[in-house]
């Protein structure tokens, strides 16, 4: 008994000597010098979220169904269809977002998620330089996503930024919150793929000055431009963490990096959440895999133009009287369908993949927090961001994330102007009584 009352004795003054801590939800906060740190004892293990078995059990069929099906159009389609789910589960789980990304950038000078973004274009311009310099891999072509730089690029780019704001996502972003249960955004695909679609018939009314498609790694040599983007990232993240610490705010969150121990929730790479630096990680390693098997890299938009055109032709539209669709690539696309296009089945297996993922958090739920300003904003977002992605020659992702990993100059140019707009859409947010 003695011996036992010593022992207490000494752990009672071992805790006091520990930091002070409150408990929220299993967690301890430990309170050091007024900064929380967040740690986890062994008595506040907490068991992984309560999974929604029956959505799990539907989405997986469907998975199994899909990829079956699709191996009619070869086993890339399928496989390319699973990589989309992966694309869906990695958004879902990283909470990886672009506009809101630039939101917090400009309203709350977070600069987290413009970091997360640099992280990932890094990772992928290395991973992209060595496939795209030997134009091959598989025994098929490899071609990055290149375009032409000028006024219509920017004017698309500018819109895409605007809607962006406006619709509280991106084009990626729209799938994987569907997946998620957002109906609002269901009302963001349906405009963007109108406004994509009107895009396709009046883009040969631009005639605006432009340059041919510049790859800084053909200019250059792909070492030098691999080392000029990874200077420029380097640059610029450099720039935002001193503009963050001028302004009395933290660089980083620990989110960036680690979003849970994992002797908090044992598997949290399949139930998630995961750090932003994580969900970085994947998007560039899938976009690389994508590179590789399908010898273009990841894009959206076309999906949603693809879907809005067979539509248009299901009630009589003729596409022959289209300069954008009157073309064999274009044609043959209508004619093949939407399960036979790379972008459209991936675009697919994005909205499952993120169901997936919120079935295995426990946390799919259909949200259907609507307001006539807020329908109003995510219609004309969505719209503006279809409509600009047809003239900038993509979106986010095919432009911007696949562009620049390519060293194309016009992704470059992309984001400087998708900027510009996110800064204009930020103020009219408020016009629909939106927060920022």
């Amino acid at each position: 008994m003695k011996n036992r009352r010593l022992r207490r004795e000494k752990l009672s003054a071992k805790m006091e000597a520990l930091p002070r801590f409150t408990v929220v939800s299993g967690v301890k906060y430990f309170i050091v010098n007024n900064t929380a740190e967040i740690a986890f004892s062994r008595l506040t293990k907490t068991s992984p979220p309560r999974s929604q078995r029956p959505i799990l059990a539907l989405i997986l069929t469907l998975f199994a169904a899909g990829a079956a099906g699709l191996s009619a159009y070869g086993w890339r389609q399928s496989v390319l269809f699973l990589i989309g789910g992966l694309l869906g589960a990695s958004l879902y789980h990283a909470s990886f977002g672009f506009a809101s990304a630039y939101r917090k950038l400009f309203a709350e000078r977070d600069i987290t998620g413009v970091l997360a973004h640099l992280l990932m274009l890094g990772i992928a311009t290395v991973l992209f330089a060595p496939v795209l310099a030997s134009g091959e891999a598989f025994g098929h072509k490899i071609a990055g996503a290149v375009a032409p730089v000028g006024w219509q690029n920017a004017i698309g780019a500018f819109l895409f930024g605007i809607g962006m704001q406006l619709g509280s996502g991106c084009a990626c972003g729209t799938l994987w919150t569907i997946g998620g249960g957002s109906t609002s955004m269901l009302l963001t695909l349906l405009t963007f793929c109108i406004g994509s679609f009107a895009g396709s018939l009046t883009r040969h009314l631009w005639h605006l000055p432009s340059l041919p498609p510049i790859s800084l790694g053909k200019t250059l040599g792909w070492m030098p431009a691999v080392i000029l983007q990874l200077s420029v990232f380097l640059l610029i993240a450099i720039a935002l963490w001193q503009w963050n610490r001028t302004n009395g705010k933290q660089p980083l969150t620990a989110d960036f990096i680690i979003k849970t121990p994992q002797s908090h929730i044992k598997n949290q790479w399949l139930y998630g959440p995961w750090p932003l630096a994580a969900g970085a990680f994947a998007l560039a390693f899938l976009n690389w895999v994508k590179l590789l098997i399908d010898g273009r890299p990841w894009g959206v938009t076309w999906g949603f133009t693809l879907w809005a055109a067979e539509l248009a032709t299901a009630f009589g539209w003729n596409p022959t009287t289209n300069p954008f669709w009157n073309t064999p690539d274009k044609l043959e696309s209508l004619q093949k369908g939407i399960f036979a296009d790379v972008t459209s089945v991936m675009n697919f297996g994005i909205v499952l993949g993120a169901v997936l993922a919120a079935a295995l958090a426990g946390k799919f739920t259909v949200k259907t927090n609507l307001s006539l300003p807020k329908v109003t904003a995510v219609l004309s977002g969505g719209f503006m961001m279809g409509y600009g992605a047809l003239l900038a020659f993509g979106c986010n992702v095919g432009a911007f994330f696949s562009g620049i990993a390519s060293t194309s100059l016009h992704g470059w140019l992309w984001i400087a102007t998708a900027l510009l707009g996110s800064v204009a859409g930020i103020k009219l947010r408020s016009l629909f009584r939106l927060e920022n």
